[in-house]
C-alpha cells in the first residue's frame, strides 16, 4: 500500500483548519502532518516537516500565502502548494499562480473535491477551479510568450499539449515513450522559448494559443 499523502496546513483561522483536518483525517490515503497560522510559520513547518501538499490561505497576518509561497520556492523545497481561499479577485488569483502555487481552489469547495485536488496537484498537476483559470486567461499576457509558438519543434508541441490536459511528467513520459528526464528538458525548452515561469502557464498559454490537446 502507498504511503499516504502528507499535509499542512496553514491558515489563520483555527476553527478552518480544525474543518480541515477533521475531514481529511477519514481519509485513508491523506495525512495530516502539522498546522500553522500564517505564512512564517507556515514555511517554517513546511521545511521541518517536508509535507507533499501545504494547503495556504492568501490573506494571513504577517507573510501572507503568496509570499510564504515565493520563500518556499526559493529555499528549494518541493511540496505542491494548493491555495484554499475565499478570495477571487485577479489581483490574489494571479499572483498566487505566478508564485508557483499548483492549484487553487476556493473554500466553499464541496470536501470531495478538495481530496481529489489534493491528490491531483500529488500527482504532479495543475488544478483550477473553472472560474479561476477564466481570470488568469482574461489577463493580457503581455511579453508572455505571445506568437512565439513557431519556434517550438513537434515533440515539445506534443508536451506542451499533454501538459495543457493536466498531465504530469510521468504521465507525458509513458505517453510519448520517453524518460521523466528527456520530458523534463522539453518542458524546459518550452518554458524557456515562451517566457513562461511555470507549468500553469504553459497549460493556459496552450488553452489560449489553441496548442491544447
Amino acid at each position: 500500500m502507498a504511503e499516504p499523502v502528507k499535509v499542512l496546513l496553514v491558515d489563520d483561522h483555527q476553527v478552518v483548519r480544525r474543518g480541515l483536518r477533521s475531514f481529511l483525517e477519514v481519509q485513508d490515503d491523506l495525512e495530516v502532518v502539522g498546522e500553522a497560522a500564517d505564512g512564517a510559520e507556515g514555511v517554517a513547518r513546511a521545511e521541518e516537516l517536508r509535507p507533499d501538499v501545504v494547503l495556504m490561505d492568501v490573506k494571513m497576518p504577517g507573510m501572507d500565502g503568496i509570499d510564504a509561497l515565493r520563500r518556499l520556492r526559493e529555499l528549494g523545497n518541493r511540496a505542491r502548494v494548493l491555495i484554499v481561499t475565499s478570495f477571487t479577485e485577479q489581483r490574489t488569483v494571479v499572483p498566487a499562480l505566478r508564485a508557483g502555487a499548483a492549484g487553487y481552489v476556493y473554500k466553499d469547495v464541496d470536501p470531495d473535491a478538495l481530496a481529489g485536488a489534493i491528490r491531483s496537484v500529488h500527482a504532479g498537476h495543475v488544478l483550477l477551479q473553472p472560474e479561476v483559470a477564466d481570470v488568469l486567461l482574461s489577463q493580457e499576457e503581455t511579453g508572455g510568450g505571445q506568437g512565439r509558438g513557431g519556434s517550438l519543434t513537434e515533440r515539445e508541441r506534443e508536451v506542451l499539449g499533454l501538459i495543457a490536459d493536466g498531465r504530469s511528467n510521468r504521465e507525458i513520459a509513458r505517453a510519448l515513450v520517453l524518460s521523466e528526464k528527456t520530458v523534463k528538458t522539453h518542458v524546459s525548452n518550452i518554458l524557456m522559448k515562451l517566457d513562461l515561469a511555470d507549468r500553469t502557464q504553459a497549460a493556459l498559454w496552450a488553452v489560449r494559443h489553441g496548442a491544447a490537446g
